[in-house]
């Protein structure tokens, strides 16, 4: 089975996010500062200080917390991702936070002259050893993990009953290391002389260490280009400084000794640090995606609204005319002698409305999208006229004049003549209906065509209603955007994306001495627009 490429895999897994430049200089900022801080105790590690019994208490204490945080933080990402891997290192972070709450209690002076854990000179030495021993191999256990086909190294065992092995077999291993130290110390190495100072062999457990800790940075190099790896390389650069300060000092209570302990708890506090930055900025692009996902959600609504709205404003119109010109056609019938010719013509207006009402249905789909149907020779004047004809019964209800400005001679437009159409019927409708609610006895629409800047040609609709306040002009193209009480805020929106997607412009402008112009610029034909 082919070895897994870590960079193929999600960015959003733990394991994979890559550093940021950012935060490749933080992680080389901080091993600096404990590298310099490292070199400049050296000099100074064998310095005797004055004995705190309250130190190493309070220090391993918060050591323990942080390693215990981490594992369980360490756990929870498991039981996300599923990796064996970071099963692995939850169990050695909880591991070295067992053995060091072990080790303090067994520490000379911590709380007892000889310790609450063990009587022997050696056992606190050893609990040290295997603290700073089972965590670098651990590190190398997974790395191995890491570099391992993913299907092979995922965990396909419940999470929970994974963790309960997990942390049972950390609490036996544990406690079967700590007390063959205990039972056995006759058999231990030689690391104390006495309670405060160091044997010869502790230079060579001092050097075991440091392999395992060089064996740990090994298999970790390669896997830098992970975040979360990179700080662990930082981890075990600060256990080496961390071991080195310990083997410089020739007795507990020197300043190396005490910088030792402060070292341990960097060594920690990184990892926690780490994890509870990234789970953060994970839980924040989470929640980011949420909300974009609600947005979306929102929008497709609104979207199915707007659609809505659409077929409901556009199949209106048809369908009002088709009742007010059937009802005439009815009255015509009905007189004595019935009016026949009047009755006819209301009548071929039904079957002109329907086939508009047809057409409306059989475009609502593309209604916004102008493609090879759309580029046809558009006579301005003839789309005009017979878009204010079938207005006629609207304008005759509410008092409106119809005043015709027609360009004679005007080249044809390009675009969708049936388009068009319905754009200027909307216009036709809204300038209706602002100067039925405007208290002017006079009430003129004027319809005109004109060319526009020598290239494009131009229709306009003006109205002697109240007109358009001037913060409101841009406003009322938007989607549901109204000034009108009952207004659906769609008809001036979609009227303007038609006229756009046929390449053209529609504007609204001040008419004098009061009312709006609303005018559609389509593109010449045969010029460019």
């Amino acid at each position: 089975m082919a070895t897994r490429n870590v960079a193929s895999e999600p960015a959003s897994w733990l394991l994979n996010l890559k550093p940021t430049p950012r935060q490749r200089r933080s992680a080389i900022a901080v091993a600096a500062a404990l590298i310099i801080g490292f070199f400049a105790v050296v000099p100074f590690a064998s310095t005797p200080l004055p004995r705190l019994d309250a130190f190493i208490p309070s220090v391993q204490t918060a050591t323990f917390l942080t390693d215990t945080i981490t594992a369980v933080l360490l756990y929870s990402q498991f039981s996300i991702y599923r990796s064996r891997a970071l099963l692995v290192l939850a169990s050695g972070y909880l591991f070295t936070a067992l053995l060091i709450i072990l080790h303090v209690l067994s520490f000379p002076g911590a709380f007892s002259p000889t310790g609450l854990v063990g009587s022997g000179l050696q056992t606190t030495a050893m609990i040290y050893e295997y603290w700073h021993v089972g965590f670098p191999l651990i590190l190398m256990i997974y790395a191995w993990l890491r570099y391992g086909d993913r299907e092979k190294h995922t965990s396909k065992v419940s999470t929970q009953y994974a963790i309960f092995w997990s942390v049972l077999f950390v609490f036996c291993l544990v406690g079967g290391l700590v007390s063959f130290a205990i039972a056995r110390d006759d058999l231990m190495p030689r690391i104390y002389l006495d309670r405060t100072h160091l044997g010869p062999m502790a230079n060579y457990v001092t050097a075991l260490i440091v392999l395992t800790c060089l064996g740990a940075l090994i298999s970790l190099w390669p896997l830098r280009r992970s975040v979360f790896d990179q700080w662990l390389i930082v981890v075990v650069v600060a256990a080496i400084l961390d071991i080195g300060l310990a083997s410089l000092g020739t007795a507990r209570y020197t300043l190396g000794f005490y910088a030792d302990r402060v070292f341990s708890v960097s060594t920690a506090g990184v990892v926690l640090v780490v994890l509870l930055a990234e789970t953060m900025r994970l839980d924040a692009r989470l929640a980011s995606a949420n909300m974009m996902l609600q947005r979306e959600r929102d929008n497709k609504l609104m979207n199915l609204r707007a659609i809505a709205e659409a077929i409901s404003h556009e199949m209106r119109q048809p369908l009002m005319a088709i009742t007010a010109n059937s009802g005439a056609a009815l009255q015509l019938l009905e007189l004595a002698p019935p009016d026949l010719q009047e009755a006819r013509s209301a009548l071929a207006d039904v079957v002109s409305d329907g086939h508009r009402a047809g057409e409306i249905l059989r475009n609502i789909r593309d209604l916004f999208d102008a493609g090879e149907s759309d580029q046809e020779a558009i006579d301005a004047n003839d789309t005009a006229s017979e878009a204010l004809r079938l207005v006629r019964g609207e304008l005759d209800a509410h008092g409106v004049t119809p005043i015709f400005d027609l360009a004679t001679d005007l080249p044809h437009a390009t675009g969708s003549r049936a388009k068009l159409q319905e754009v200027i019927i909307n216009l036709l409708h809204n300038a209706i209906e602002a100067m039925a609610s405007y208290r002017n006895s006079d009430r003129r629409l004027t319809i005109r065509t004109k060319i526009h800047n020598g290239n494009s040609i131009a229709v306009e609709i003006e109205d002697t209603g109240p007109g358009i306040k001037p913060e409101d002009r841009d406003r009322i193209f938007e989607a549901f955007v109204t000034t009108k009480s009952g207004g659906t805020g769609l008809g001036l929106a979609l009227s303007r994306s038609i006229i756009e997607r046929l390449s053209g412009q529609l504007s609204v402008l001040p008419a004098n001495p009061h009312g709006a112009i609303f005018r559609v610029v389509l593109p010449q034909m045969g010029l460019p627009a």
